[in-house]
């Protein structure tokens, strides 16, 4: 497994103690020996990664400093080249195409790689969740340090937390998403707050945010609306209690406590062709206006980010994973699931944090400090 986060090696690239070449086969090894058990590939691109990452040294050569350059990345699916375009400009080399779900179940928390079913590099009887499932999986795995994700329910977010990474889902509209609904949003798969704000510094061309901390924020286990299980919620708040002992946030208690209403129907029909959409708008509106009301009186709010533990292969249960998450796809608010522990059936489990619209860089924050003071370390399953 590679220790290299996205930042040391855009540097030691640039500063000729690497090339990009070498990055890239170092990346295509790993691959090579990992893939045939965890699946997380649809597509490993072993010559055009080669060929890009001769045209980054060549850059380099020529006196350019590219703020990815090098850095190993793997794309979501097989059409996820367009969407990582800006990271190609930057310098990064994309090692190939992650695993999605694949044909004949409506659940969408597993993925089938070109191999098989993708697994969860911690428990392999355990899905890694969906749809990025193979990003998550590669990252997790120490395979690439960043993977492109989409996230229409929590995507992006659901697979952070089952394989121990994190995970950012951006303020809807922000960029394109090919979701005529408005509900999916671009995302990110990262090792770490800084391998996740590099991202986002080349995407966005913004710098995460220098707030003073401690921030303030909202502890909700459910939303007001949802069923987790015991164990998600006290990781979860573990999670918290270690940020707020590190004074990285202050937990304040809003004039009203926040109950959302159900998101479920209203994304239901929100993704069914013909429905009455009517309901939807109602709770959206309902929902963005209480949301509102909590980031006029506190930075972020907090809750687990799945409300399960990772499923088998057969498929999930009755609660649907993602009822903790796609209630800020209809809202449109940015969210990042961060590490928060492993469960007593050893996968781990995530704590979500979500701010106001257009606050990614908040959030970015929010994680690198953590991960500096310590309250947020790293997961790393076994090779």
């Amino acid at each position: 497994m590679s220790g290299d986060g996205a930042p040391e090696i855009a540097d030691a690239v640039c500063a000729g103690a690497r090339r990009a070449v070498d990055v890239a086969g170092e990346a295509l090894t790993r691959i090579e020996r990992a893939d045939p058990a965890l699946c997380a590939f649809l597509d490993v691109w072993e010559e055009e990664a080669l060929r890009r990452a001769a045209e980054v040294d060549a850059r380099v050569a020529a006196g350019e400093r590219p703020p990815l350059a090098g850095v190993p990345v793997a794309v979501k699916g097989r059409r996820g080249l367009r969407a990582a375009e800006p990271l190609l400009a930057a310098g990064a080399v994309a090692v190939g195409a992650t695993s999605v779900p694949g044909p004949g179940t409506p659940w969408q928390t597993w993925g089938l790689g070109a191999r098989g079913r993708t697994v969860n590099p911690w428990r392999a009887d355990r899905t890694p969740g969906g749809s990025s499932a193979g990003a998550a999986v590669a990252v997790a795995a120490g395979l690439v340090p960043l993977a492109t994700g989409s996230d229409g329910a929590g995507s992006v977010r659901i697979p952070a937390a089952w394989c121990g990474v994190l995970g950012l889902k951006v303020t809807g509209g922000r960029f394109p998403s090919g979701d005529p609904t408005g509900l999916a949003a671009p995302g990110i798969l990262a090792r770490t707050g800084a391998d996740a704000g590099l991202w986002w510094r080349v995407v966005s061309g913004r710098d995460p945010s220098v707030p003073c901390f401690p921030l303030t924020a909202v502890w909700s286990p459910d939303l007001g609306y949802a069923s987790p299980g015991p164990e998600p919620v006290a990781l979860a708040r573990e999670a918290v209690e270690r940020l707020v002992a590190a004074g990285v946030v202050r937990l304040v208690r809003p004039p009203v406590a926040l109950s959302l209403l159900d998101p479920g129907p209203a994304w239901l029909a929100l993704r069914t062709p013909g429905a009455d959409s009517g309901d939807a708008r109602r709770v959206r509106a309902v929902n963005e206006a209480r949301l509102h009301t909590l980031f006029g009186c506190a930075d972020l709010l907090i809750t687990p980010t799945a409300p399960t533990s990772p499923h088998g292969h057969e498929g999930p249960g009755d609660v649907y994973s993602t009822s903790l998450t796609w209630a800020f796809n209809l809202s449109g608010h940015p969210a990042f699931s961060v590490p928060a522990g492993v469960g007593a059936d050893g996968c781990p489990a995530g704590v979500q944090f979500v701010a106001g619209h257009d606050r990614e860089g908040l959030l970015l924050a929010v994680a690198q400090e953590a991960e500096r003071r310590g309250a947020v370390t790293a997961l790393r399953p076994a090779s």
